[in-house]
This record gives C-alpha cells, sequence and structure tokens, in this order.
C-alpha cells in the first residue's frame, strides 16, 4: 500500500510538473527594475523641483517623503496601486509607497466593518510588526549611542 502511494504521489507530481506554468523570471525582474526605478525617479524629480523652489536639501527630502506616502495611499485608494504591483512584483514595494500600500489596502478591506472595528482595527495588520520593531531598534541604538557619549 506505501509503494502505490509512493507511486500515485510521483505520477501526480509529474503531472503537475507538466501543466504548471514556468516562471518568467526574466521579465518579471525586468519589469520590477524599471517599475521600482520609475517610483525612484519620480521621487528624485519631485525632491529636486522642492530644491529648486528654495527649500533646503532636508526639508526637500521630508517634503518628498510625505508626497510620495500620499501617493502611494491615493493610487491604493483607487486600486491602482494594486494594479502596478501585478505588473512590477517586488518592484511596487519601493519602502515609502510600499509602506503607504500595507497601511490603506488593510484598512480598505475591512471598512465595511466600520471605523474602529475595521479601519482601525486592521490599519497596521501589516505594518504593525514593522512600526514596533522599528521604534525598539531606534530606542536601543538612540540608549547605546547616549550611553557610548
Amino acid at each position: 500500500m506505501q509503494q502505490k502511494q509512493t507511486y500515485d504521489q510521483q505520477a501526480y507530481q509529474r503531472l503537475a510538473s507538466s501543466v504548471k506554468p514556468k516562471p518568467r523570471v526574466i521579465i518579471n525582474a525586468i519589469n520590477a527594475f524599471w517599475v521600482g526605478g520609475t517610483i525612484s525617479a519620480l521621487a528624485q524629480l519631485i525632491t529636486i523641483i522642492f530644491t529648486s523652489a528654495g527649500m533646503s536639501t532636508r526639508d526637500a527630502a521630508s517634503a518628498t517623503v510625505i508626497v510620495m506616502v500620499f501617493l502611494g495611499a491615493f493610487l491604493t485608494g483607487l486600486g491602482l496601486y494594486d494594479e502596478i504591483g501585478k505588473i512590477a512584483g517586488a518592484g511596487s514595494i519601493i519602502p515609502i509607497t510600499g509602506f503607504a500600500n500595507s497601511i490603506v489596502a488593510p484598512a480598505m478591506e475591512f471598512k465595511r466593518e466600520g471605523f474602529v472595528f475595521g479601519v482601525a482595527a486592521r490599519m497596521f495588520n501589516i505594518a504593525g510588526p514593522v512600526l514596533v520593531y522599528g521604534f525598539i531598534v531606534s530606542v536601543l541604538i538612540g540608549l547605546i549611542a547616549y550611553f557610548v557619549k
């Protein structure tokens, strides 16, 4: 009986392998590269615009982060960021816009459950652990820097 199961499992694996589509690694890498590069180039363009308008480099960088978070959240709200993600894969998770998407997408998914138990409770499902561990590490690094000086 055990031998029959093993043979059936092997036959199934061969059948599944023959039907399963082959991964398009090169195409996916190219799409991730150009979409991620386009998002980064847009951020750089926004930074240049803010700098040329008279902002300091630090203020322009902060304003650019705000604009990119807004664009990521806005495109997620319109349902366009998911379409970008289908094309770009990992190229769409550039830290700033991907972060905005990771907060807005769960909030939109659970909005029918209400603002408190839906949007507010589910908003940080994905980004929450990142924020908590980022906060903890930044506090630890700050304490180490304080005591080392």
